[in-house]
């Protein structure tokens, strides 16, 4: 039986990633429904949010079989988490998913996290993500607080769900 992880390779995100990257987060931010991000963003912005930006810690892209980037998870620390603690963020291309790529993401986000001495993870997610719930769960992530009601740009509410990993 093939390992379904066996074609992907998953590497550090580079400053040239940035154009494949935020394409496929834009398309995620225009369809909704996914993400708290619900502004474009540039390959610049990019970079800067996702990898050189004041909470940078990680950044991971998992490429297909033809070396083409799939999916990447983030790191960051801010000030609304514990100090030993990271945000997680994971995105997987929009209608051409790699089965496995989380995982494999996951694996390389934690061995990082776990190198430089963090003790957790945090991901917040809106209820209605249920696809990044389940992705959660699946990876071991379990609850631990709800913000009710938070107001989306449009003005709908939408809970956000927090989750940890132990590390």
């Amino acid at each position: 039986m093939k390992n379904e992880t066996s074609t992907i390779h998953v590497r550090p995100a580079r400053p040239d990633d940035a154009p494949a990257l935020s394409a496929f987060l834009n398309e995620i931010i225009a369809i909704g429904g996914t993400t708290a991000h619900q502004t474009p963003f540039t390959p610049e912005r990019f970079v800067e949010h996702y990898l050189s930006g004041p909470g940078f810690v990680s950044c991971f892209v998992a490429e297909d079989e033809t070396r083409e980037p799939c999916a990447f998870q983030a790191l960051d620390r801010w000030d609304g988490i514990p100090k030993d603690w990271a945000d997680i963020g994971t995105f997987s291309r929009p209608g051409n998913k790699v089965p496995g790529a989380g995982t494999a993401l996951f694996k390389a986000t934690c061995d990082h996290a776990r190198s430089i001495g963090l003790t957790a993870l945090n991901a917040t997610i809106r209820a209605d993500n249920v696809g990044g719930l389940s992705y959660y769960g699946k990876m071991g992530f379990v609850d631990y607080r709800v913000d009710k009601a938070v107001p989306l740009a449009d003005g709908r509410p939408v809970d956000r769900i927090w989750k940890r990993y132990l590390l």
